[in-house]
């Protein structure tokens, strides 16, 4: 079949995710601190992590489209409707930075006008780290982002109605695609030291940016993996064979044995130059939540380097099934590793709960220490979001691309 039909099935249990994840929202606030930390921090959490999810298939299209590659157009509307996303992701980071205006939440340190004040470090990042850069410079990067989402999906629809012999809309979606790779490359290393990194508002480092978006790209593969095999199953994507899956399988295996490279580096290189304004990341981390950080590096590189380094494993439906499963889950918790323990000393920092330069809080701290089963709820909640949004633009369009002019390429694909 090359028509999805989003079935009332499926937008039940979707809709049943939505609910455990709003009802997870709820009763986080409910129970939640002065400053509501855990609620707006499982917010931002999921609303970066799923935002960045479509950023990565955006970019993937726009990467493929420029090298001429031809191989993914038999699924690309899956990549196209991942992107489309990033209209809800703008949204809910709007929603983040009306907090910051709004004085709803203290997620950032920088946000704070007091802390800033006679803060040197602070003092210095103001020019980036404030309230109208994140703000607008977010809506700014964001709307062109949206832009060009659109205007690919827009141009690759069209193409089936009235695509040509002279392949004009493969020479224009090439000029996008062209557009896009920069704009994505500099644009989002600029929203993940606003998103993620500011939450330790003293630190920095130079490969963060690099190694938040491999995550990210570990993820949107998994998901791209675990979406074809779910609705082949189903009937859709006939001309999907395990050739394209196994491809996609060396692209999650080789993806992940870049994050490692990302997270040895950036592990590596601060603790070999021991700089106390550097270090304390990784201290913080390594000493008070243990759990999180060996079982980031022995989920997201130890688990898939075994299970999918045999040639024969990418070829099995459930084999890519589980490993791509355990992934998003990890990278997800890759994310919390990276936000919380930033946020939780902020709030309580801010609060006087512990002196000033502290680096970190005492004893077990529910949905900080570890996810809890809030976490977990709203983690599901968007996931069902997620997966709502892509199957009903799925549906607003063929799946098979049929004037694509790599289309016969694609359906012969063979590794």
């Amino acid at each position: 079949m090359n028509q999805f039909i989003f079935e009332t099935r499926q937008k039940t249990l979707l809709g049943i995710m939505m609910l455990i994840g709003v009802i997870s929202l709820v009763i986080t606030y409910m129970g939640d601190d002065q400053f509501h930390t855990r609620f707006w921090s499982n917010l931002l959490h999921n609303s970066v992590f799923f935002t960045g999810v479509a950023l990565m298939g955006l970019f993937l299209i726009a990467a493929k489209i420029t090298a001429w590659s031809g191989w993914h157009t038999i699924f690309k509307r899956v990549w196209e409707a991942y992107s489309l996303f990033l209209i809800v992701g703008f949204f809910l980071m709007t929603i983040i930075a009306i907090g910051i205006w709004g004085g709803w939440h203290h997620l950032y340190h920088w946000a704070d006008a007091k802390s800033v004040e006679g803060d040197e470090i602070l003092t210095g990042k103001s020019s980036f780290l404030n309230k109208g850069w994140y703000t607008f410079g977010g809506m700014i990067i964001m709307g062109l982002w949206i832009l060009l989402a659109t205007r690919i999906r827009a141009l690759s629809v069209d193409e089936d109605t009235n695509g040509d012999t002279n392949f004009t809309h493969a020479k224009k979606l090439r000029i996008w695609g062209a557009a896009a790779m920069p704009i994505i490359g500099f644009s989002s290393a600029a929203m993940i030291w606003q998103w993620v990194m500011s939450v330790d508002a003293h630190w920095y480092s130079t490969l963060f940016a690099w190694y938040s978006s491999v995550s990210l790209m570990v993820t949107m593969i998994a998901l791209t993996i675990i979406t074809l095999i779910t609705l082949k199953v189903r009937g859709y994507f006939p001309l999907v064979t395990i050739e394209h899956l196994h491809d996609l399988g060396k692209y999650m295996f080789a993806f992940s044995i870049f994050w490692t490279y990302m997270w040895f580096s950036q592990f590596m290189l601060i603790w070999y130059g021991n700089i106390p304004e550097e270090t304390i990341y990784y201290h913080t981390r390594l000493h008070q939540y243990p759990v999180l950080f060996y079982l980031n590096i022995g989920l997201n590189f130890v688990l898939p380097f075994l299970v999918l380094l045999r040639n024969d494993t990418k070829r099995k439906y459930g084999t890519l099934i589980f490993i791509s499963c355990v992934l998003v889950f990890s990278h997800w918790l890759d994310f919390f590793l990276m936000l919380k323990p930033g946020i939780i000393h902020t709030a309580h920092e801010l609060a006087g709960h512990v002196g000033e330069g502290a680096g970190h809080t005492d004893g077990f701290t529910p949905g900080f220490s570890l996810p809890g089963f809030l976490e977990i709820g709203t983690f599901i909640g968007f996931l069902g979001l997620f997966f709502f949004f892509v199957f009903n633009r799925l549906e607003k369009a063929s799946l098979l691309p049929r004037r694509d002019p790599y289309l016969m390429e694609s359906v012969s694909h063979h590794t």
